[in-house]
């Protein structure tokens, strides 16, 4: 354990972290002209690490983060491949097997895949994870298993579940190949169902990530992403949040006005949805950090679903919010820049899982295990939060 001291409503309290952690004052950084901290040019390319921590590491700003965290949390780096990002997107976890599954990068960089070739859905094992911290292992690297999917599972990019047992995957389509939301059995031969590829006969832009809602209804992110990785056509449709009812076939846009939707999640109760705006990250383009790194709050009518009462919830200060999800106490975890940031449900950032490099998605595996996919690298973080269940018939 370590110890900091800061003031707080004119009190001196001292706080006892754990030792992978650091506390951060803010109140120490407000104004840093004269101090040895220098100013950040670029969200991409340098991060807030005034302590100089080596990652990964938790970095917190607010006490509350230690309930988060727990009294003793870890972090692990479980599986590497400098070669490629193979841990990009669409993480799921599936208790059956103790395994969790996710995409590599869709598109021509930095992934391996472009126009003319596929990506690839992996998985690993937990269970060989727990062995591997068990023997004290120093460098930790389980084997990652690619499925061998069919032609009709094209630039996997957002995923969920399981749900009735099996992924439920958000596809961006390649080429002419439409993007779609299927069904994968998770055992071989790994059975396909297409459940919805089109918007009354048009094709979506690239579907980019889903979550099903309390009501059971699909809510899903379309954006332009594959248009500007130069693997899919130009966009036919505004970037959009949709919302689809698997019982009916209906399909519906909730939410419009995004510079770049991408990542969506909901509370428990499905009263409030999260949806993420990475217009700053400009595919193939480049980066434009005055564009929007914010993730959006918004209220769920209980009718008709329709996404209400918008509002900032939070502007990231490190590259842009992917990947999102909700905790049971309602507290918000994206992907970002420099790894995962949590916030509580009023917006106020906690901390941090800090990396040092990208995270775009993360899962709730067992109570109290957060898998965090970083590109080429997996890491497995033990604290004390929990998950939201998936939602299945």
């Amino acid at each position: 354990m370590a110890f900091y001291a800061f003031g707080c409503n004119a009190q001196n309290i001292t706080l006892e972290v754990p030792d992978n952690s650091v506390f951060v004052d803010l109140k120490s950084f407000t104004v840093i002209a004269d101090s040895n901290v220098t100013f950040r040019e670029s969200s991409f390319d340098t991060f807030f690490n005034p302590t100089l921590t080596v990652p990964p590491f938790f970095q917190i700003f607010d006490p509350t983060f230690l309930t988060i965290l727990g009294s003793n949390p870890s972090i692990w780096e479980i599986a590497s491949n400098s070669t490629f990002p193979f841990a990009h997107e669409a993480p799921i976890y599936l208790p059956e097997t103790n395994e969790v599954f996710f995409a590599t990068f869709a598109g021509r960089l930095p992934g391996i895949s472009d126009l003319d070739h596929n990506n690839f859905v992996g998985k690993i094992n937990l269970t060989d994870v727990d062995a591997a911290i068990a023997a004290n292992i120093s460098v930790i690297n389980v084997p990652v298993t690619f499925l061998d999917l069919p032609e009709a599972i094209q630039m996997t990019n957002g995923g969920t579940g399981p749900y009735n047992s099996s992924l439920l995957l958000a596809t961006s389509g390649r080429g002419s190949l439409p993007p779609s939301i299927a069904l994968v059995n998770p055992k071989a031969p790994n059975n396909v169902t297409i459940i919805l590829d089109n918007f009354f006969a048009r094709q979506f832009d690239s579907l980019n990530d889903i979550k099903v809602h309390p009501s059971g209804k699909f809510f899903f992110t379309d954006v332009a992403y594959g248009f500007l990785g130069e693997f899919r056509p130009e966009p036919l449709l505004p970037n959009q949040v949709y919302r689809f009812d698997p019982e009916t076939g209906s399909v519906r846009a909730v939410a419009t006005d995004f510079n770049r939707c991408n990542g969506i999640a909901f509370t428990a109760d499905g009263e409030t949805a999260y949806v993420t705006d990475t217009g700053a990250l400009g595919g193939l383009q480049g980066e434009n950090q005055t564009e929007p790194t914010t993730i959006y709050a918004f209220d769920v009518d209980s009718r008709t679903h329709a996404f209400k009462n918008r509002r900032v919830f939070a502007y990231v200060d490190a590259g842009i919010p992917d990947g999102i999800q909700v905790d049971t106490e309602g507290n918000v975890y994206s992907g970002c820049g420099d790894g995962v940031q949590v916030w509580n449900n009023e917006g106020t950032l906690l901390g941090k899982f800090f990396l040092g490099s990208t995270s775009a998605n993360m899962v709730f595996a067992t109570d109290g295990r957060l898998v965090i996919l970083a590109e080429t690298k997996i890491f497995v973080a033990d604290i004390a939060a929990k998950g939201i269940p998936p939602i299945s018939p």
